[in-house]
């Protein structure tokens, strides 16, 4: 027995010293000069985009500037902002710093166009650069600020340093603009936010404190339920700027909802309410969900004036989560449908076309709301959310 042992152990040996010799011997790939170039200018965008995601500023400018630097190859790099220097990178950050005045050094005087400086003067003792390239960073139609980068006395500039330079405003100009318009996307969805709620106030309050005072006499216990659910449904509708929350969070406040709704309708409501418990994590604009339950209750079972169903199911989709709010009422023709997705209705349209808006807005244009409907056949109303997108986040 040993001695068989031993055997397969010096097999076993024997192998693993053939592996290991063809692996040492096997050719290594070599990355040719233009490849490990393309990485490295790969590395340097990838590494420098998400900070100017955000703007520009003393934070953004000084993360940025070391990749900037690397992908520009010249000794040092500057970033203003028209006014200030943002951030200094290389030789002569002792005395170029952050918060100096940017003019004269670092402003061109064409500040439209790409300027070479061969006789850049700086008045600090010792300062090694003497050659300047200043590019300015187009934010869309405005200009952000200036990328400077600086180049020792005696260098010769050719063609593609200047192309260098103006490729990386190009792309930092590119992400600030892009910056811009996600400023400006989560300005309107406040605004869209602030008008879903100035228009929830009126026809929900209303029928909420109706519902409530009619069960005053009739069930005390009822109405105090009742009243405690009115009150913080609306703490959540209104309160402050929250523009996300998790799907269980809306869910839970529509239940607050549905119970008002129920108070008031009676048995001429039914509600099923279905969701997949992995899908509750998922994160939707805040009051997404609700303008949806309330249409579909008042066009389910308020405008016919008969019995009414409402189902509230969500579905695990792998990356995205669908949830479908649907009525057993009328239905509506397709132009209809899409006079409602538009806002080009006063009877309910202007919630369901804010929460399409919003969701178009957070998600992008494939994350709209859909309508399935037709006249006789009830109305669906399909929200489909992604399980991540990055800067979406539950507060």
């Amino acid at each position: 027995m040993d001695v068989l042992l031993g055997v397969l152990l010096g097999l076993a040996l024997a192998a693993s010293i053939a592996a290991w010799s063809r692996l040492l011997a096997a050719p290594r790939r070599v990355l040719s000069p233009e490849a490990t170039a393309t990485r490295a200018a790969l590395h340097t965008v990838t590494s420098t985009l998400p900070h100017l995601r955000r703007g520009l500023d003393a934070d953004s400018a000084t993360t940025a500037a070391p990749y900037l630097r690397a992908l520009v190859g010249s000794p040092a790099l500057a970033l203003t902002d028209g006014h200030v220097v943002l951030a200094f990178e290389g030789p002569g950050s002792e005395h170029h710093r952050a918060g100096d005045a940017a003019a004269p050094l670092f402003v061109a005087a064409h500040a439209d166009r790409v300027h070479v400086e061969p006789h850049w003067h700086c008045a600090a003792p010792g300062c090694p650069h003497g050659v300047a390239v200043t590019a300015p960073l187009h934010a869309g139609q405005r200009n952000a600020g200036t990328l400077v980068a600086l180049y020792p006395r005696d260098r010769r500039l050719v063609p593609e340093d200047t192309q260098v330079v103006q490729d990386a405003a190009m792309l930092v100009g590119a992400q600030l603009a892009q910056a811009e318009l996600d400023a400006q996307g989560a300005r309107l969805a406040e605004a869209e936010l602030r008008a879903l709620r100035a228009q929830i106030s009126p026809h929900f309050v209303y029928n909420a404190l109706a519902a409530i005072a009619a069960q005053i006499h009739a069930d005390p216990d009822e109405a105090r339920e009742l009243l405690t659910d009115f009150a913080e449904f609306t703490r959540y509708a209104f309160r402050g700027r929250r523009p996300y929350v998790t799907l269980a969070d809306e869910l839970r406040y529509v239940e607050k909802y549905l119970r008002l709704e129920q108070a008031r309708f009676g048995e001429r409501l039914t509600i099923r309410i279905e969701v997949a418990p992995e899908v509750l994590p998922a994160v939707v604009p805040v009051l997404s969900v609700q303008p949806l339950v309330e249409n579909a209750v008042r066009h389910g079972v308020e405008a016919h004036g008969g019995r009414g169903h409402l189902e509230i199911l969500g579905r695990d989709l792998g990356p995205d989560v669908e949830l479908r709010v649907h009525d057993d009422g009328p239905g509506m023709s397709a132009d209809r449908a899409r006079e409602v997705l538009v806002g080009g209705r006063e009877d309910g349209g202007i919630g369901v076309s804010n929460v399409d808006g919003r969701m178009r807005a957070a998600f992008g244009e494939d994350y709209g709301l859909r309508i399935d409907t037709a006249p006789g056949e009830g109305t669906g109303v399909v929200m489909t959310v992604p399980k991540f997108r990055a800067g979406v986040r539950a507060s």
